[in-house]
């Protein structure tokens, strides 16, 4: 019983570390995973990693080709649009959970300071990935590991859909500055501003990615 209980901790911390990997874009869509190579990486077998693929499969983030293996997932508008549906009901409750003195605001205030820094650098990528950090530490509002861990679902599933854009940075930039707005507000306890805010937030941003992916589809295919 206790090998079965470790053994599942085991997974479950390997697939958040997968998560994570995602979030900050090691792994790309429709990129195949070694087993050998990411076994070795995260220190656990080949038969716990393939546990954990079929849990990433399950969620959406992986996707198991029979007899080929592992690949990661390339979601399409309809995630986008999902995937902004579920960012709507967590964030805003999270707004509404938001304390004066949480940890999480002390956190998000120097997720802008280093995505600024990154954004005057050009590192595209950087910044994307510190603008979702950003959000995951607002949900830490909510100090819920079971929202937090689906939030973190729904960003490693939003950076597969950026994982398959070419140019970013007008994606990221505007964001940089909406992020200290929000954390202003926040700061300030105006909720209700907060909430006006972050509708408008998620709106430009779903829009924008959904014009993105749609272009990006719409690319003729070189042909070789």
């Amino acid at each position: 019983m206790l090998a079965e209980i470790e053994e599942g901790s085991l997974t479950s911390k390997a697939a958040a570390q997968i998560r994570n990997m995602l979030i900050e874009g090691h792994f790309g869509p429709g990129e195949k995973l070694s087993e050998i190579q990411v076994a070795s990486q995260l220190g656990i077998s080949r038969n716990t990693l393939r546990e954990v693929f079929r849990i990433l499969a399950s969620q959406g983030l992986l996707i198991h080709v029979p007899n080929r293996g592992a690949f990661v997932a390339a979601p399409d508008e309809a995630a986008v649009i999902d995937i902004y549906r579920t960012r709507r009901v967590i964030q805003r409750g999270a707004v509404h959970a938001a304390a004066l003195g949480h940890p999480a605001l002390a956190r998000m205030q120097a997720l802008i300071a280093e995505a600024e820094n990154m954004r005057d650098a050009g590192n595209w990528q950087a910044v994307g990935t510190l603008n979702m950090d950003f959000h995951r530490a607002m949900v830490e509002f909510c100090d819920s590991s079971r929202l937090s861990a689906c939030f973190d679902l729904v960003m490693a599933e939003l950076r597969l859909v950026f994982g398959q854009l070419t140019d970013t940075g007008h994606l990221h930039e505007p964001y940089v500055e909406l992020n200290a707005s929000l954390c202003k507000l926040l700061l300030e306890g105006r909720t209700a501003e907060a909430l006006s805010l972050l509708d408008h937030y998620l709106v430009q941003s779903e829009r924008s990615v959904l014009a993105a992916l749609h272009r990006r589809r719409a690319e003729p295919r070189s042909s070789t």
